[in-house]
């Protein structure tokens, strides 16, 4: 949200400046006399800016992974994509729909705003929908009543913070339509029961055990949605994850 707020504003001043050169400033100028190096520079970069301002509005937008709470679906230091209209068309900044295309789908991994802080973007997966009833009991999730199925994978060792050694069990659970990986890990942790209101939505992380999502923070609102994640285009230490769809 920072970063959009930013770019309106360079927007903003660039494109002032060369509005006020062509109604103004230009009809003072002698003939081929060169443009003021400021106006220069606004003709320059305004399309430029405009360009990427409207891709990462509209169309898709970068996001980097910085931690392992959605482990092992993205892992700290993937770069993603994120359909930025798979939810709607939305007025940047403010985020109010424009245009309705389609609600979140349960499975969905779904880019929002942080709920109890809102310039800060999160990224987890929409497990319970406007309206369900979310039980998390015995480190299984029952979705109005019924048991979402786990089938144990392997056991998943991996590195915390760079310097803990963590041994978790990687999990296949289907999630409605959606069959993705979690992981759990052998440390107690509390039952909980949700009931989704509407307009809102239950986020968990894939990392079940070592996640801060919707069972601390509360529900996402529907008008702090971002877009959907579906692609993974680089990750500097791990190669093989470039180009991997997100499920």
């Amino acid at each position: 949200m920072i970063f959009a707020l930013i770019m309106v504003i360079v927007l903003s001043i660039t494109g002032s400046i060369w509005l006020l050169d062509i109604f103004v400033l230009s009809k003072k100028r002698k003939a081929n006399a060169k443009d003021p190096i400021l106006v220069e520079y606004s003709k320059s970069f305004f399309p430029v800016i405009f360009l990427v301002f409207f891709i990462r509005s509209f169309i898709a937008e970068p996001f980097k992974i910085p931690s392992g709470s959605m482990m092992p679906t993205l892992l700290a230091g993937d770069f993603i994509l994120v359909n930025k209209f798979s939810y709607g068309i939305r007025v940047p900044i403010l985020n109010n729909t424009m245009i309705s295309v389609a609600e979140p789908h349960r499975g969905d991994v779904f880019v929002f705003y942080y709920p109890p802080k809102p310039s800060i973007d999160y990224i987890k997966r929409v497990v319970g929908l406007p309206g369900d009833v979310i039980e998390y009991k015995s480190k299984t999730l029952f979705i109005n009543g019924k048991k979402m199925e786990q089938t144990f994978i392997d056991k998943y060792p991996y590195l915390m913070n760079e310097i803990h050694h963590i041994e978790a069990k990687e999990f296949k659970e289907a999630l409605g339509d959606v069959n993705h990986s979690i992981l759990i890990h052998d440390l107690p942790m509390p039952d909980f029961k949700f009931e989704v209101p509407q307009g809102h939505y239950l986020a968990f992380g894939d990392n079940r055990d070592n996640s801060a999502d919707s069972r601390v923070w509360g529900f996402v609102p529907e008008h702090n949605l971002v877009g959907r994640a579906f692609f993974i285009w680089w990750n500097f230490g791990k190669f093989k994850r470039i180009g991997t769809f997100i499920h």
